[in-house]
């Protein structure tokens, strides 16, 4: 199942990052697929933010991993655009992460085989100046939640 979300602004990118942050429970892995600049740390930004109040939400490009506490569950946001080979995500901590904490991941192909199979699928393509936003879930709890998404 997946939903399409048009934004015409980086406000409008946080809105629809808002609503699927309020649906995220411990164990969601949330894929961020798109070019540079397309608006991945956008949409993690505002799914932190959210979820924590926190002011400052710096891109994880260099530390690759940047950890918040949220009230039910800690949130990893990672960045994987340097990574040099797939094995490089265990030093990350990702096992941990993965299962207890809900992860934010750009770059998430970097993973190769080591990808998680029910991860939640964001897309987010420019086309004429707005940001195609495509979210996707696979199992029936996840498309559930995903239905209930205004």
């Amino acid at each position: 199942m997946q939903k399409v979300f048009e934004t015409a602004s980086e406000a409008e990118t946080a809105k629809v990052a808002e609503r699927f942050a309020s649906i995220s429970k411990a164990g969601d892995v949330w894929a961020l697929n798109g070019t540079l600049g397309a608006g991945k740390s956008v949409f993690a930004r505002a799914f932190i933010q959210f979820l924590t109040g926190a002011e400052e939400v710096p891109s994880p490009t260099f530390t690759l991993v940047q950890t918040y506490a949220a009230p039910k569950f800690d949130i990893y946001h990672y960045d994987l655009y340097r990574l040099k080979s797939a094995e490089e995500i265990f030093e990350l901590g990702v096992e941990e992460a993965f299962y207890c904490g809900v992860c934010l991941v750009e770059w998430p192909e970097k993973m190769g085989e080591f990808t998680p199979r029910n991860m939640w699928l964001v897309d987010i393509q420019i086309k004429d100046g707005r940001r195609i936003i495509t979210v996707s879930a696979q199992d029936a709890e996840k498309c559930e939640r995903l239905q209930n998404v205004g």
